[in-house]
């Protein structure tokens, strides 16, 4: 079973971001042969962005991660950029990616709607990189978010059409999307998904979060104007924060249901509260540890980089060979 997951360097990390993705890479570590996880930076330069705060950012992320409970020595941890197999896969799979395909991507029209001076060609190609990058390895699962599906749909489209017009060589790869928690939503808009991007502050409730931070948001969340704590699609702010508590528990929404069961919201909500300080706590702390040492952080990209290159080199050696790229 070979795992493959990439993860934005952009923005600060959230709570959604934590449960939806994060949780589920340390989890497939128990599992992947390889867990192989890859900070997409090279995917961070498709929209406007600021260079120095990139770097920066890249070095938050591979900080939270490994205080998060990623360990080198048991997945392959990476920097996108580092590896340029990547790059020069994408061209060739560009080959067998239909343009109507790109054109449908719901990313693709949701974003370049956002950028005022320019919609790079960059942006339009996000999901034949996205592509590479998985069916480099030949990875069997992809633990993504629900907005990621179509994008999986069209990676196993890519493989497909490779595989019938130049023999069997690329890996159809499967989603694997959390049953509680994929969705994780804004505590002021419930409607939006938790966002690094045109979300509220107050609704966002980031990893590095302090306590009492935390525990204002929770306490300022929209819930609804009834009083009964259920979930329910009339709901969408108490279903969320039950999801949320479900997910920092480690139990189920019935349960929590049970629980607050002719409970009122303020005590509820404080619950979530002190749920979400328990759950990111150890993160926090691990991380002030670790940000200092940008050395190590390097260091520790750096040999993930090698250990990528050695697998994804051979699926871009067949790849090539296939397609009558380069010497007979």
């Amino acid at each position: 079973m070979i795992i493959f997951s990439g993860i934005q360097p952009t923005g600060r990390k959230h709570l959604g971001n934590y449960i939806g993705a994060i949780r589920q890479y340390v989890e497939g570590q128990e599992r992947g042969d390889p867990a192989i996880y890859c900070i997409v930076d090279l995917h961070a330069i498709s929209v406007a962005y600021d260079p120095a705060e990139l770097r920066e950012r890249l070095y938050d992320t591979t900080a939270i991660l490994l205080a998060a409970g990623l360990d080198p020595e048991r997945c392959i941890l990476f920097r996108q950029s580092d590896v340029r197999e990547h790059t020069e896969l994408t061209w060739l799979l560009s080959a067998v990616t239909a343009h109507g395909d790109l054109n449908r991507m719901h990313q693709f029209k949701e974003k370049s709607a956002k950028q005022r001076e320019l919609v790079s060609a960059a942006l339009f190609f996000y999901p034949v990189l996205q592509a590479a990058d998985v069916l480099a390895y030949r990875a069997n699962e992809v633990p993504v978010g629900e907005d990621q599906r179509q994008h999986i749909e069209l990676m196993r489209e890519i493989a497909r059409r490779f595989n019938e017009r130049f023999g069997e060589t690329l890996v159809e790869p499967e989603h694997r999307i959390p049953e509680l928690g994929a969705r994780i939503m804004d505590l002021q808009e419930p409607e939006r998904k938790m966002s690094t991007t045109g979300a509220t502050d107050a609704g966002t409730v980031y990893v590095l979060d302090e306590p009492d931070a935390i525990r204002r948001k929770f306490a300022g969340a929209v819930t609804d104007s009834g009083r009964e704590i259920l979930r329910a699609e009339q709901k969408p702010g108490v279903t969320n924060l039950i999801d949320v508590l479900a997910v920092a528990r480690g139990s189920s929404p019935e349960q929590v249901e049970s629980e607050f069961e002719g409970a009122g919201y303020g005590d509820f909500k404080r619950s979530v509260a002190e749920a979400t300080v328990e759950l990111l706590a150890p993160v926090r702390e691990r991380y002030a540890e670790l940000r200092p040492d940008q050395a190590a952080l390097e260091a520790a990209l750096a040999a993930g980089a090698e250990k990528a290159r050695a697998i994804s080199s051979r699926t871009l050696a067949d790849v090539r060979e296939r397609m009558g790229i380069g010497p007979g």
